[in-house]
């Protein structure tokens, strides 16, 4: 098989993983987000909340975004190293968008429990839980 058409392959399997995976995240594993969030002057943001998850196979991780509840433009604020043994843990991830683009007040955040599976080969996404919720910033 050419490297194209195997590339082209992973390619699109990644992305039928992505929009349609193959089971549904287990009732048991979940992710929060505190209800408020931090903003400091430098415009650093801090972002909380809890997760659960069982066993991983491969490394674990909680992502989170953030964004003003009217725009469908989202930040990424950092990714924390999850611990998959069914205990409930704390979460926090920091990170610095882009200067001016978050403001005291509301904003909307996600969280994803999401796993690097790499069982067949080439790492791909295995979703554990998600979680979306309206968040007020205060100042640091």
């Amino acid at each position: 098989m050419p490297v194209r058409t195997a590339l082209g392959a992973a390619a699109a399997s990644a992305l039928l993983m992505l929009v349609a995976p193959d089971a549904p995240a287990d009732p048991y594993e979940t992710v929060t987000v505190d209800p408020t969030a931090t903003l400091a002057a430098d415009g650093t943001v801090t972002l909380s909340g809890t997760y659960r998850c069982g066993v991983g196979t491969g490394p674990v991780f909680v992502s989170s975004s953030v964004g003003k509840p009217s725009s469908s433009l989202r930040h990424g604020i950092g990714g924390t190293h999850a611990i998959c043994d069914g205990m409930e843990h704390r979460w926090e991830n920091t990170g610095k968008p882009s200067p001016g683009s978050l403001e005291p007040g509301p904003a909307h955040v996600e969280a994803t429990l999401m796993e690097l599976d790499s069982s067949g080969g080439l790492p791909l996404p295995r979703f554990h839980a998600s979680q979306q919720q309206d968040v007020t910033f205060v100042e640091s």
